[in-house]
């Protein structure tokens, strides 16, 4: 092995053979903004054999305080957020094969995209591509280590590593609202970096072989409160996603988010499933110093956001005015919706 990795060799649960076994691991990263580039770098320097990350998005100067891949001039150029990583991740380290693919994960694509990889990690922004993932990566039977932050929280939890442990499908009533976004409560760069660096310790255990219990962790390094809890127990004898006769539901078109550009008007409509319910209070209050002109009644809160008129409807619609662009419109969802 290279004098590169000498000192991650010395560690004693790695040594030389765990070094090989990183060399030979084949990691999907999906995501390419905070997490997603905090994890990756880690990765890459670590020293995986190939990692390809995905991303749907281009860089923008508020993501600089916190996706320590990219620089002024990446903003500048109007790069995606999976070019400019590949760029400057081969920079890093160019022994590992990197491939950045700017692309939007859906129903359609997500099983070809992580098939032949070794290893999930999750770095999306929302809900529907997570549960779409854990779905995929449960059929494909790929570990997938999720992670989410926002504010000064983060929460990780590594999935599929053990056939007695829930999935994310199992954890969705327990895990914490959905309601608080980057985009509507902000986010600091120290949570990203510790909640990306539990994610990559988890996946570098299972690559070398060390024994380890699953366990739900989280953090608020503001507050200082931190959790460590095994949630064996909360798995689902009959979870439609992780049990023995599994279908996989987010993999299938009922459960995936619909999207329309609406005839004669510059509008994009979301559809999400009936799984999700929005309460439109929470929502509304969520979203308030965030948005302008704001309004909300018993059947939907309007506002305007990022210059789009916004409205969503209690049964699960959204209206996104002043775009015909569906990736566009799914950026402005996730930042008020996660």
């Amino acid at each position: 092995m290279s004098e590169r990795y000498s000192r991650q060799e010395l560690f004693a649960p790695i040594g030389e053979e765990g070094q090989r076994r990183i060399r030979a691991t084949s990691v999907f990263v999906l995501g390419a903004g905070a997490l997603g580039s905090s994890g990756a770098e880690m990765l890459v320097r670590a020293g995986v054999g190939r990692l390809s990350i995905v991303d749907r998005d281009i860089i923008e100067w508020t993501n600089l305080h916190r996706q320590q891949l990219y620089t002024e001039q990446d903003v500048v150029e109007q790069l995606p957020k999976a070019v400019a990583a590949e760029k400057r991740l081969t920079a890093i380290n160019g022994d590992v094969n990197v491939t950045g693919i700017v692309i939007d994960v859906t129903t359609q694509n997500v099983l070809d995209l992580m098939d032949g990889h070794d290893v999930v990690l999750d770095a999306t922004d929302n809900i529907e591509t997570r549960l779409l993932a854990n779905d995929a990566a449960l059929k494909l039977g790929i570990p997938f280590f999720m992670g989410a932050c926002v504010g000064s929280y983060g929460l990780t939890f590594p999935i599929g590593i053990k056939e007695d442990q829930p999935c994310l499908h199992c954890l969705l009533e327990t895990l914490p609202s959905q309601t608080l976004t980057c985009d509507t409560v902000g986010v600091i760069s120290p949570i990203v970096v510790t909640t990306a660096a539990r994610q990559v310790a988890d996946m570098l255990k299972y690559v070398t072989g060390t024994p380890f219990e699953p366990k739900l962790e989280s953090a608020d390094l503001w507050t200082g409160d931190r959790a460590s809890i095994g949630v064996a127990s909360m798995k689902k004898s009959g979870c439609p996603s992780c049990s023995e006769n599994a279908v996989y539901p987010f993999l299938s078109a009922r459960e995936s988010m619909k999207t329309a550009v609406l005839c004669g008007r510059d509008t994009v409509q979301l559809s999400w499933p009936g799984s999700r319910k929005f309460e439109l209070i929470p929502f509304a209050d969520s979203i308030q110093g965030t948005v302008s002109k704001l309004i909300h009644n018993p059947h939907l809160v309007a506002c305007e956001y990022n210059g789009h008129r916004i409205v969503l409807f209690r049964d699960g619609r959204m209206l996104v005015h002043g775009t015909k662009d569906i990736v566009t419109a799914k950026k402005i969802a996730a930042g008020l919706l996660g």
